[in-house]
């Protein structure tokens, strides 16, 4: 790997002549290497996946896939996934929606920009909702807020933790005001799983922005956030422009929210699965050996 491009390197610095002496087989495989977006430091792609896509020297948390995320929280082998097949109607007769999810379903693999599912974490019974922006911006459309919603009245009904891994653009305009009802649905599921006594947690991951900042992402007994993603409801430009205001450089990252009291905590990625853990066991919920 090194040889490629080493070869690669000496037929740039060298000119034609030199590229002649190179055989054919001598390009660089597609996405060899990762460039930080925040720091800028090249490394190695596979070094980077390995360490869970966080950059090894400026600790950027780049974002995971749905599959990813379970993988690294989930006990191995532990994860049953809930509603697997449900898709998105076309509510409103949007132009083109259904063609667009469909593509995008073969290219992510999913049906939709939330997996649900039960798993345990370190031994530990939960109910997880994972939320992939690869898919549509992880926006929220009827599909994403009914599978949300099923997997919290599980976990009250079953007498679970639930925790949700939120990363959206907020809700789904080509749904149209069926999006915006799942604001009012999934809240009020987490209203019942509250009285009921069972704990729920929410993780923000990059970005957490929109309808989904204003319901169930705000509505954690504990809030979790990686560090310095992004989370919000307006963008940056229209809070601005209504405001007329210069706004702060850090607003909206997850240290801002943590120093005005939006967020109850930040967590790497590496320490999450402990974190996780340690906050069900003191809220009484014990690991199972079988």
């Amino acid at each position: 790997m090194l040889e490629d491009i080493f070869k690669v390197v000496k037929t740039r610095f060298n000119g034609k002549e030199a590229e002649q002496d190179v055989v054919s087989d001598t390009t660089i495989p597609e996405n060899i290497m990762f460039k930080c977006p925040r720091c800028r430091t090249a490394m190695f792609e596979d070094d980077y996946i390995r360490n869970n896509k966080v950059c090894t020297s400026c600790n950027y948390h780049g974002r995971l896939s749905a599959r990813e995320r379970i993988r690294i929280t989930a006990d191995k082998g532990s994860f049953k996934e809930f509603d697997s097949d449900m898709i998105s109607k076309n509510p409103i007769e949007f132009p083109g929606y259904e063609k667009k999810q469909e593509t995008l379903r073969e290219q992510t693999g999913i049906n939709d920009a939330v997996i649900t599912g039960e798993c345990r974490i370190r031994k530990i019974r939960v109910v997880i909702a994972v939320m992939d922006a690869s898919f549509m911006m992880a926006s929220m459309g009827s599909v994403v807020g009914e599978k949300i919603t099923r997997a919290i009245e599980y976990a009250t009904e079953n007498k679970l933790p639930f925790i949700a891994f939120t990363a959206s653009g907020g809700a789904r305009m080509q749904e149209g005001m069926v999006s915006l009802m799942q604001m009012a649905k999934t809240s009020g599921a987490v209203a019942r799983h509250s009285e009921a006594g069972q704990l729920y947690i929410t993780v923000l991951t990059d970005p957490t922005t929109g309808g989904v900042t204003a319901s169930f992402a705000s509505l954690g007994d504990i809030i979790i956030a990686e560090p310095k993603v992004l989370v919000g409801f307006a963008g940056r430009r229209v809070i601005e422009g209504t405001i007329k205001q210069r706004l702060p450089d850090d607003f909206q990252l997850a240290e801002f929210q943590l120093e005005k009291g939006f967020v109850d905590m930040i967590a790497e990625r590496k320490k999450m699965r402990s974190v996780l853990s340690h906050l069900m066991i003191l809220n009484n919920y014990r690991p199972e050996e079988n």
